[in-house]
């Protein structure tokens, strides 16, 4: 009974209204010959596979699952599951952003997150298949060895062949330090791998011939903890010299996760018995290039709490228009009904607009950072390039985490719209909370970005990097702070950017005296950080619309934009004030606990 329609309006503003695309394009030779009316028509298309093909399957896969042989190691994915993934290989869509060398069509990264975001509000299961392939894809292309990147990539690209990222194991999660599997090397030059992994997401399936699994491994010297952790392409099959498939490799499904969500991906317990790997980068250089796929992950997790937050709102927005429940209290609105849509009640509005708030504001920042990357592999200024690269690696843990926690909240809330009925499977709501929990714990739980972002990436550098986004938002108020329309957005986020350096500053000195005190402000950082970051967006889209409006532009996009960034500075963004009191809570009443956690 739910549906599913493509943001194209919402992403069309975006790109060609706020973020100017085609502008940025035409500083990037590779790009330049990318406009509008290309943009458009891709993302129309990827909008028709993501709501006709994947989106009928969604509610099949959540049933269905997926199943084990454990006579043949092999994985059986949901009905209807391999075809879909067949036409959008015919389509083209797994070489969209990928590089003309190996087959790709060397489109911006922009539009590949532009489809991956319809593709996750359809269908986020059935999108991990690909989504893990395009990361392995992104790690050999960086880091693998001219022989790798011929045998591997063109199949990738093509979607041929799909990827795994092999990493956690029983013992260890995020303590890569600690993991066991082994990699002895061989008189031809390869490795023989034996270990465990487990919760490997796609890792093993029946949609394609083969599977190339990135598996973290140790070799016999390596030293102790992540120094020692090397990295290592090992496919399903081995594949020959002239590129065919030759024996079975000892990499198999031992068994299938019993998850509460996402039942359409095989999240599999892989077992490496000797399996032959090929070395990808340096020894004991495996994280380096792992963490090009574990980003690109990270990212692709934002991406996916993003879209479950677009395709709930929808849901609970029509829900809303056509439930009739009690009355209004200002009075009587649908005279000719027993009772008024629930839509007129205030809370029922609240619950909507913080989900559209959050789904509007993520995508302005997912979008943001996918042009930064742009910049940061293709344009030709070499300081463009790496300041792109040193914000996207900022914001990183902002996409992942706050991202997913929002929608969390989001997914939570549009349930609660269907009141009963959101409790119950036919309406489908219940699935996307359950789909949007898990992504608050892979790729890095939540508290591991706020680690990241406080510990590394703002106290790492004194606040180098996020001075030097502070400047964009600083640009914005000089340019705003004299427009009384814009105050509703400028004079919050004026009044957050001067708290956030004094805020920073003190957590870090804090910091340096208790090491304790970035573990307990981590978590209410990285979310006043990440509504800093919503609101400079907000602000500017705010911008856009009230420009459009004032030169007679009629489109209520507009005007919805404004109702919508007044709705979250005004409910929203206010809940800095309580985290960053929160975070500046002595560490005491958090370690000095021995007593009530005996």
């Amino acid at each position: 009974m739910s549906q599913y329609t493509p943001p194209l309006r919402d992403m069309q503003f975006l790109l060609h209204e706020v973020f100017e695309v085609s502008s940025a394009f035409s500083e990037m030779p590779k790009h330049s010959d990318v406009d509008a009316d290309t943009v458009n028509a891709i993302l129309e298309e990827g909008g028709k596979f993501a709501s006709e093909v994947l989106f009928p399957l969604n509610r099949v896969g959540d049933q269905e699952g997926c199943q084990l042989d454990r006579t043949t190691h092999e994985v059986k994915i949901p009905t209807g599951f391999k075809d879909a993934y067949a036409q959008y290989v015919a389509g083209g869509w797994p070489a969209l952003s990928c590089d003309p060398a190996y087959g790709g069509q060397g489109l911006p990264i922009v539009l590949n997150q532009c489809m991956y975001e319809m593709l996750n509000s359809a269908n986020q299961a059935w999108t991990m298949y690909p989504g893990l392939t395009h990361g392995a894809y992104e790690a050999l292309h960086a880091h693998g060895t001219p022989e790798q990147q011929k045998t591997y990539l063109p199949k990738l690209v093509t979607g041929e062949w799909t990827g795994t990222m092999c990493l956690t194991e029983p013992h260890c999660g995020t303590d890569l330090g600690m993991l066991r599997t082994k990699a002895e090397p061989q008189a031809d030059g390869t490795y023989r791998i034996t270990g465990q992994k487990i919760f490997i997401s796609s890792g093993e399936h029946d949609m394609v011939e083969n599977i190339v699994h990135l598996v973290l491994a140790r070799l016999p010297d390596a030293p102790a903890g992540s120094k020692g952790i090397s990295l290592f392409v090992v496919p399903k099959f081995n594949v020959t010299a002239d590129g065919k498939l030759g024996e079975r490799n000892a990499i198999m499904c031992t068994g299938l996760e019993h998850k509460m969500g996402i039942h359409g991906n095989a999240t599999c317990q892989m077992t490496l018995d000797g399996a032959v790997g090929t070395l990808v980068g340096k020894p004991n250089k495996g994280l380096a290039a792992m963490f090009v796929m574990m980003n690109a992950a990270r990212i692709g997790v934002g991406m996916q709490s993003l879209g479950l937050t677009e395709v709930a709102y929808q849901n609970a927005l029509a829900y809303a228009k056509d439930r009739a429940q009690s009355r209004s209290l200002t009075g009587v609105k649908a005279k000719d009904q027993p009772a008024d849509p629930i839509l007129v009640h205030p809370d029922v509005r609240k619950m909507l607009l913080t989900a559209k708030a959050y789904a509007e504001g993520g995508r302005a920042l997912a979008l943001y950072c996918a042009l930064l990357i742009d910049r940061e592999l293709s344009h030709p200024d070499e300081a463009v390039r790496k300041e792109s690269a040193e914000i996207v690696a900022l914001l990183t843990p902002i996409v992942k985490a706050f991202i997913t926690d929002n929608a969390w909240t989001a997914t939570s809330s549009c349930l609660q719209v269907f009141g009963g009925h959101g409790y119950i499977q036919e309406w489908g709501m219940e699935q996307y909370v359950r789909d949007a929990r898990i992504n608050m714990i892979y790729e890095g739980t939540n508290t591991i970005q706020s680690l990241d972002l406080l510990g590394r990436k703002v106290l790492g550098n004194q606040g180098a990097t996020l001075k030097k986004f502070g400047k964009e938002i600083e640009a914005l108020i000089r340019e705003e702070g004299v427009n009384e329309a814009m105050a509703p957005f400028i004079t919050p986020l004026a009044g957050l950017a001067d708290q956030m350096t004094k805020f920073t500053t003190e957590v870090g000195f804090k910091a340096f005296q208790n090491p304790d005190v970035v573990g307990a402000a981590a978590v209410d950082y990285l979310r006043v950080a990440g509504h800093l970051v919503f609101g400079y967006f907000w602000a500017r889209m705010a911008q856009v619309a009230l420009r459009k409006i004032e030169a007679g532009d009629t489109d209520p996009h507009y005007q919805a934009k404004l109702q919508t960034a007044r709705f979250y500075f005004a409910k929203l963004f206010p809940e800095t004030a309580s985290l960053m009191r929160t975070a500046r809570a002595d560490t005491a009443v958090l370690m000095d606990t021995d007593i009530a956690l005996a």
